[in-house]
Order: C-alpha cells, then sequence, then structure tokens
C-alpha cells in the first residue's frame, strides 16, 4: 500500500518548503496569458486591416475611421455591465465568490471603456460637430451610465466588511444596468445630434468587414481583462484571508 506523501494530502499541515496547500496554477494563468497577448495582436491587425482596406467617408473623411474602435469599444462596455448584472444576480443567488470576483472584473473593465468610449466621441465630435461635448441624449445618459458605476466601485472600495460591500455592490449592478438598454436606444427615443448607432447591417459594405472584425477582436480583449481582473481579486483576497489568519494564529500563540 502506497502511503501518501505530505503533498498529496489535501490536509497537510503547511510548512516552509511544502507544496501540499500550494495549487499549481502556473497552466492556467499561462493560457489566459496567451488568451490576452493573442486578442491584443488581433485587435492590432484588426485596426490596420480595417484602416487599410477601408475608403475615407464622402462626408467625414478619414474622421469616420474612429468607428473602428468607438463602436467596438461602446460595444464592449455595454457587455461588461451586462456581465455585470448576470453575475450580481448569481452572487446574490449563491454567494458564491467567484461570481462576485467576475462582477468586480467586469464593472471595472466596463467602466473603464465607458470613459475611453466618451473620449473617443470627443475626438470625433469635434471635427464633425465643432464641439468637444454637447449635453446630447446619447451623451448625457453616457455620461449617467460612467457615473453609477464609477459609483459602484466606490460602494465596494468604502465598505469595510466585504461580504455586505459585495451585497450592495450587487444590488448596485443590478439596478444600474436598466441604463444601458436607456443609452443604447437613447438616439431611437429622442431627437439627437448623435447618429444612430452603427452596426454591421447599418454601414457600407465597404466598411462592414472592418467593423464587423473589430467588434470581435475588442470584446474578445474585454473578456480577458475581466477574466484577469477577477483572478487578481481572487488572489488578493485569499493574500488578505492568509494575513488575517496569520495574525489571528501570531495572536493566540501571544496569549
Amino acid at each position: 500500500m502506497t502511503v501518501p506523501t505530505p503533498a498529496a494530502t489535501a490536509d497537510a499541515p503547511f510548512t516552509p518548503g511544502s507544496r501540499a496547500l500550494v495549487p499549481d496554477r502556473a497552466a492556467p494563468s499561462r493560457r489566459l496569458a496567451a488568451f490576452g497577448w493573442s486578442a491584443l495582436a488581433l485587435v492590432a491587425i484588426g485596426q490596420v486591416a480595417a484602416i487599410m482596406m477601408s475608403p475615407p467617408d464622402a462626408a467625414m473623411g478619414h474622421t469616420q475611421k474612429i468607428m473602428y474602435v468607438h463602436v467596438p469599444t461602446a460595444w464592449s462596455a455595454f457587455l461588461a455591465f451586462f456581465l455585470v448584472f448576470v453575475f450580481s444576480v448569481g452572487y446574490l443567488w449563491t454567494r458564491n465568490d467567484r461570481q462576485d470576483q467576475l462582477a468586480l472584473g467586469a464593472a471595472e473593465v466596463g467602466t473603464a471603456l465607458t470613459a475611453l468610449t466618451i473620449a473617443q466621441g470627443a475626438i470625433w465630435g469635434r471635427p464633425t460637430w465643432g464641439i468637444w461635448w454637447t449635453w446630447d441624449p446619447r451623451l448625457t445618459t453616457t455620461a449617467i451610465m460612467l457615473l453609477i458605476y464609477v459609483g459602484y466601485l466606490a460602494l465596494r472600495a468604502f465598505t469595510d466588511d466585504p461580504e455586505r460591500g459585495a451585497r450592495w455592490a450587487a444590488a448596485v449592478g443590478i439596478l444600474g444596468f436598466i441604463n444601458v438598454p436607456i443609452v443604447y436606444m437613447s438616439v431611437r427615443w429622442w431627437r439627437t445630434l448623435h447618429q444612430v448607432q452603427s452596426t454591421t447591417s447599418s454601414v457600407a459594405p465597404a466598411y462592414r468587414i472592418g467593423l464587423l472584425v473589430n467588434v470581435v477582436t475588442v470584446t474578445l480583449l474585454t473578456v480577458y481583462f475581466i477574466l484577469k481582473r477577477a483572478e487578481s481579486a481572487r488572489l488578493e483576497r485569499a493574500a488578505d484571508a492568509a494575513l488575517e489568519q496569520r495574525m489571528l494564529g501570531g495572536a493566540a500563540a501571544g496569549a
């Protein structure tokens, strides 16, 4: 009969040099890193190909080509906030920390993408509209969306109890998602300076493939960032738990 070694025993005590309680996560980390680098390379290739292949727009000239980054960024922000909604519901239903970590990752990435969307829109708006910003319904609702998720992140950051903060943030993530379809439909519901959103079915054939390729590649990069941030959140919480356990152990030994 084979006697299990400490490394093969799940509940073996940790000692310096022991690998019993250190799971091998190198392979998943390498796969995630490879996925991230591949997604980034595809984004770069997609941007260059779209810009090189498409002709200047008759009205806007080369300014139109910001569409290849602006539309995918906005779409990916919507996707990220939808995932916040899904994972928030999942967390409240199951109290599974993995769901909360993914919600946090999606919220951070979505907030960054929304800020980029507004900045890109301003760069496009200046030569097209003659102004950097106007209180157009699309721009205004997008700014409100950004503030909602900045508030989501602030709530998590300033709540001392992580579990309570996760519950409160999940509620904000669910309710805040109500604004996402409002942003999307704003150009259809109200008279607006902003044009109706560009899709692969609404643009001219010369721009369709480039737009589709960049939507797909930026989406892949967004998924990578969400997974990476969720993994970072897991490691942060594991480190906090280990530190707390060590401090409690030291206090017990001192007593």
